[in-house]
């Protein structure tokens, strides 16, 4: 086993991969890469101030991952800038493990159920062969390819993506493992990471240069690392600064204020405004569960209440209040565009979770500065993989590596 493995991340994000991965202390990041500014902008800010990189500004790229050629030798571009390209970060080190997750929006059930022709025709269903293309040029040893569930039974032309991501890999002699369903899909919530979350993870070797075995022996040891309980929201909420209602709660800015009261505000722990209506939804709601009384415990009751407070019809219940007893619910990267299904758990609080309690739930640690538009924040969370479950991942690697 080399002093560190040398990783390159792609499709980074924010990142959740690469800081798990960095924890370790057993891995050296050679580069990143992400095509949404506010992400690379964050990734860099934590590569120096958590990691001490130097060039990080160098080592996380802005650019288009399936312009894959400029991305390998290097680009000059008047929207990305400029990079000298993966060939040259990587230098003469030996790419060990690539790691990333393809963007999953055409995957997601949701997505499809949303989109007219079920993501069918979709250009983010084949993101996967850029991802190859990197592989096949740096040869790493291994790779970790994350995604949503819906991985699983998207079949874009009518062919399931699984089965054209295992034969693109075969090609350039990697080996991933024959029942994904039984051994790739992990519910976070029994890896500590306190929502339900279920995520595919898939451990290729090369054929080459690993023992093919090596796919069975990451599944077992994660499988044995696995709790017996899921996590709970509890500690992810706690010595965190209450957020209530301003007395003046029809001012049209601002519908929340920050109480601090010995406890310092930690980055990102800002209020969405919220009107005067959803703020005593939020109330009912939050105290339905708190008293026990369960008014609001069905499908049923949340439309009634929805159509009742909106004047509005819906098929589907809009909200969702958090319970500290459980794990929450999924933190999506559509949590940007309204809160109404991660209410804040405390009653007198009345209010959707802020970007730090989402990064909390997802195992951000609050040093994790957040960059770009608060709407950008919670995207970039709701798309990462949680650096607490990296971090699993990262180890069980270097256990079956050694």
């Amino acid at each position: 086993m080399p002093e560190k493995f040398n990783a390159i991340d792609l499709f980074a994000g924010c990142g959740g991969l690469t800081d798990g991965f960095m924890q370790t202390g057993q891995y050296n990041t050679l580069a990143a890469v992400d095509w949404e500014l506010p992400t690379v902008l964050t990734l860099r800010e934590r590569l120096k101030s958590r990691w001490k990189y130097l060039q990080a500004d160098k080592k996380v790229i802005h650019f288009d991952i399936q312009r894959t050629d400029e991305l390998l030798n290097g680009f000059e571009d008047p929207y990305f800038g400029s990079s000298e390209g993966l060939i040259k970060l990587a230098g003469d080190k030996n790419t060990d493990i690539i790691v990333g997750g393809p963007p999953c929006q055409a995957y997601s059930i949701a997505g499809r159920v949303r989109d007219k022709n079920g993501m069918q025709d979709d250009y983010r269903n084949y993101l996967f062969e850029s991802y190859v293309k990197v592989v096949d040029h740096f040869k790493p040893k291994s790779f970790v390819f994350e995604n949503v569930e819906g991985i699983l039974s998207a079949k874009p032309g009518n062919i399931a993506i699984t089965d054209r991501i295992r034969e693109s890999f075969e090609k350039i002699g990697y080996k991933i493992t024959s029942d994904l369903r039984e051994n790739a899909l992990f519910d976070l919530s029994y890896y500590g990471i306190p929502q339900r979350r279920k995520r595919v993870i898939i451990y290729g070797v090369s054929i080459d240069k690993n023992d093919p075995n090596k796919i069975e022996a990451f599944y077992s040891l994660m499988k044995s690392k696995k709790h017996r309980q899921p996590a709970t929201v509890k500690e992810a909420f706690e010595n965190l600064p209450k957020i209530y209602p301003t007395q003046n709660a029809g001012n049209p800015k601002v519908s929340h204020e920050v109480y601090i009261n010995g406890t310092s505000l930690p980055s990102n722990h800002e209020p969405r405004f919220h009107s005067l209506r959803d703020i005593k939804i939020f109330e009912t709601l939050a105290s339905d569960i708190e008293s026990k009384t369960f008014r609001y415990a069905d499908t049923q009751s949340l439309i009634n209440l929805y159509e009742e407070a909106t004047g509005n019809k819906s098929k589907f219940h809009k909200y969702h209040v958090i319970r500290t007893d459980k794990p929450s619910n999924t933190i999506p990267a559509h949590l940007y565009k309204d809160g109404l299904r991660h209410i804040h758990p405390d009653p007198k609080q009345a209010r959707s979770i802020t970007v730090r309690e989402a990064a909390r739930i997802q195992t951000f640690d609050d040093e994790y500065l957040f960059l770009g538009s608060r709407g950008d924040q919670y995207k970039m969370i709701g798309n990462a993989v949680p650096p607490k479950f990296a971090k699993i991942i990262a180890e069980t690697i270097c256990t079956i590596e050694n």
